[in-house]
């Protein structure tokens, strides 16, 4: 009997420092555990994002509903996981694109994100923030949003086509550009896969202006009312400011301080004619100055306004191996080959009542000494007052009736010159040269019907077949001089691009502001600039 009160002691105390040693194991476990993984909160980490969800943001929110579609296609995308919060918080690119959307002024915008006051809530670590993880995620989804439409896209593509743009614009996926932005958010910074490379030039120079407006350069030039124009040898007050201007536009590497127009303001006045689209002379006349006079915040607007220009243009139009811009406020053809500039020409564009439409096609043929098919509008309002004048005007212009329409015969009075170039184009218009190469000198251009008159057509015409074996030189020339309307098509159709910036910085990095004929600015300053955030 003793031994079995003896064995059930024994028992007990067993348990006992086995119960004993599984709380002290417990609790150092949990300590230990306690120590080494911080307590998980799924209340700040999780994110549940549904169609529900999203529709109830909005409820929230209303004046972010606008990007409710393009927030839905965006999760779709991503199988509705969270795309700004990790198991650290908001991810780093979330930070980036926080501080850009706060900085749209560089990128020529004046636009304000929206609850603009709740997004801060979530970067500002002294504020307190009550909001909740759904609202943090979608907030900055919306954010995200808002600045690639401004930034990437540009004004809506229905207001673009009303203000008569017809260039090829580009599809912009939110969705993958996102996923490139995450990938290397350098692209933040400079994106040319999704944007003109021009857009990047301009915004160069616009920070450059402001800097200038900042500094307080733009000096006031005050002009004698007296002298009419100013010569290389003047000496005066007036030729002293022209020369600090120009130092500031870098048309001039110093101010010298000098009054006395010297050989070095020469070379500065041709500089800046020669960017501004004007007659490469010394002559300082009363309305350069004038035009040198306009405040600098109409050319900060104008470089904001042409940043907006090239958010509409996809990246793959300059793409091509060859190609031809002509830009109707310059009054200039560019032709380029495999990235270097062949060819630069003076042209005509289509005066106010004609305007030259904006759009890009691909040229298929060109017509050497071409008749040209005198428009119906055109025999109906100069061709028939010119008849009723004159009995001879139409065999004296080398003019024919043919079909019933009125035609001009190839020569040396056709008013297309020696070659066209043929394009489909919904208005008719096309390219071709001109008898009258003088007028080509004049600083203002804009008198075609419409079509673009080229003063180096022939030239370019023997660019474009410059490797084609089936049209040497010579029979190029015959073509062009033998009175005999002759076909040539290409091999290889050359796209042409005919835009409208008024201002442009060329292969130089030099910029260059040009006159605003079809006075399209303002009214797409006012589409650009009005607000937004309601």
């Amino acid at each position: 009997m003793k031994n079995v009160v003896l064995s059930i002691a024994l028992l007990l105390f067993s348990f006992s420092l086995a119960y004993s040693y599984r709380i002290n194991a417990k609790t150092v476990t949990n300590t230990y555990c306690t120590q080494t993984f911080p307590k998980y909160k799924p209340e700040r980490y999780f994110v549940k994002i549904d169609s529900l969800v999203i529709s109830r943001f909005f409820k929230t929110y209303p004046n972010l509903k606008k990007y409710k579609s393009d927030i839905q296609i965006l999760y779709t995308k991503r199988d509705y996981n969270s795309i700004w919060l990790d198991d650290k918080g908001v991810i780093e690119f979330a930070n980036l694109l926080y501080s850009k959307v706060n900085q749209l002024e560089e990128e020529g915008l004046l636009s304000r994100f929206a609850y603009k006051e709740r997004t801060d809530l979530i970067f500002n670590k002294n504020a307190p923030n009550n909001l909740t993880t759904t609202e943090t995620e979608l907030l900055l989804s919306a954010m995200y949003i808002f600045y690639a439409k401004k930034v990437y896209k540009g004004i809506d593509i229905e207001k673009i086509k009303e203000m008569g743009w017809f260039l090829p614009t580009k599809n912009l996926s939110y969705a993958t550009l996102l996923n490139s932005l995450l990938a290397d958010p350098e692209l933040l910074d400079k994106n040319e896969k999704q944007l003109f490379s021009q857009y990047y030039k301009l915004r160069t120079v616009l920070k450059k202006y402001r800097q200038i407006e900042q500094n307080g350069d733009w000096n006031l030039i005050v002009r004698d009312s007296s002298i009419l124009e100013y010569k290389p040898g003047d000496n005066s007050q007036t030729i002293g400011q022209i020369r600090q201007r120009l130092a500031v536009t870098g048309d001039l590497e110093q101010d010298s301080k000098s009054n006395l127009y010297d050989e070095e303001l020469m070379s500065g006045i041709l500089n800046f004619k020669r960017r501004n689209g004007y007659k490469p002379d010394h002559i300082i006349t009363s309305s350069l100055i004038q035009r040198m006079n306009i405040p600098i915040e109409n050319y900060i607007k104008a470089i904001m306004v042409n940043m907006e220009r090239c958010r509409w243009i996809t990246p793959e139009l300059t793409k091509a191996e060859e190609y031809i811009i002509i830009n109707i406020p310059s009054f200039k053809l560019i032709y380029k080959r495999n990235g270097t500039t062949e060819l630069e020409s003076n042209v005509f564009v289509g005066g106010t009542m004609n305007e030259t439409v904006i759009f890009s096609s691909n040229i298929s043929h060109l017509i050497f000494s071409p008749y040209w098919n005198i428009p119906t509008s055109i025999v109906q309002s100069e061709i028939k007052t010119a008849m009723d004048r004159d009995k001879n005007y139409l065999a004296d212009n080398d003019m024919e009736y043919n079909k019933g329409r009125v035609r001009q015969k190839p020569g040396p009075k056709n008013l297309l010159g020696k070659v066209k170039f043929m394009f489909p184009s919904a208005s008719d218009i096309y390219l071709h040269d001109s008898p009258a190469k003088s007028l080509f000198d004049s600083e203002y251009r804009a008198y075609s019907h419409g079509c673009i008159n080229v003063n180096k057509a022939q030239e370019l015409a023997y660019l474009i077949l410059k490797n084609d074996g089936d049209w040497p030189a010579d029979r190029i020339k015959k073509a062009m001089d033998g009175g005999k309307e002759t076909t040539c098509i290409l091999k290889k159709k050359i796209p042409v691009h005919i835009g409208y910036f008024t201002t442009w910085v060329n292969d130089a990095d030099e910029v260059s502001f040009f006159n605003d004929i079809y006075q399209r600015d303002d009214r797409l300053a006012e589409l650009l600039f009005s607000d937004d955030t309601k």
